[in-house]
């Protein structure tokens, strides 16, 4: 068997290139394959009315990005769900971390944090534009809110899975409690960290869209909801196109900082597809 990293004499390139090349092929013809049986599926399978075409949700998107309307509402609810994602991981990540260390603390509050955890987060959004009103505050409240329960639940799982031995013989050679968070618990539980921020993204958006489809005469959900209220099936399916690009955008950037954060994961993948 040749070294993972070795060469083909197929156009030069590595295994892991060829096959890396061959995935994002078949993912390009599943797409055409999509699109294609979409547009000739529409108007004889099932009315246009309803489902639209390919062809006039990408001219309706040029429409929207020529003319800035895209980009407007766009940043509007980026702005949202990325201010929502920040302060509820960041919150998320601390109380995680200090709930997981304070044992006593977690046993008392742990059935009324399942509680609220338990309880769907959109039921929320009527009772925060009672307290927050309909401006972009309380969609960015609502978004932290989501946020927070799914990092923090995985960042105190983490916290916890950390082993006892490793804690215990830090202790034997005289650590502090600082010691022993920076050296051993935050590195163990890092991994459980960006999992959480990973399941966070869709769910930021979530809590954005949400929040403008309640309230809001802006954001790609107020395109949405605007769309649908004049039955304009072409518009709504625009600005999901959208919304999904923004996810994939923001999936793509929590990753690489996954990365850059964990490079030894990398590593690690490429070494087990290389076997």
């Amino acid at each position: 068997m040749g070294r993972p990293g070795a060469r083909c004499r197929n156009g030069g390139l590595t295994m892991e290139e060829l096959s890396k090349t061959r995935i994002w092929v078949l993912r390009a013809m599943f797409l055409a394959f999509v699109i294609i049986g979409w547009e000739l599926s529409s108007g004889r399978l099932a009315s246009e009315f309803f489902i639209s075409r390919p062809s006039a949700i990408a001219q309706m998107f040029w429409e929207w990005t020529l003319s800035g309307k895209i980009f407007y509402h766009g940043a509007i609810t980026l702005l949202e769900a990325l201010s929502g994602f920040l302060l509820g991981g960041l919150i998320g990540m601390v109380i995680g971390v200090w709930l997981g260390r304070a044992q006593l603390v977690a046993e008392v509050l742990d059935p009324f944090i399942m509680m609220f955890y338990s309880l769907p987060k959109v039921a929320l959004a009527p009772l925060f534009v009672l307290w927050f009103g309909i401006g972009i505050d309380m969609k960015i409240l609502l978004t932290a809110t989501i946020v927070f329960f799914l990092v923090f639940l995985n960042t105190y799982t983490g916290v916890r899975a950390v082993s006892r031995e490793q804690i215990a013989i830090l202790r034997l050679m005289g650590a502090n409690e600082r010691h022993v968070l920076f050296k051993v618990v935050l590195p163990s539980a890092v991994t459980w960290v960006f999992t959480g921020l990973r399941l966070s993204v869709p769910y930021a958006l979530i809590g954005a869209i949400v929040g403008e489809l309640i309230a809001s005469n802006r954001g790609l959900g107020y395109l949405l909801a605007d769309s649908a209220g004049q039955f304009d099936t072409t518009g709504v399916f625009t600005a999901l196109i959208g919304i999904m690009a923004m996810a994939f955008c923001l999936n793509a950037a929590v990753k690489l900082i996954e990365i850059r954060a964990m490079p030894w994961r990398e590593t690690n993948s490429k070494r087990e597809m290389s076997i």
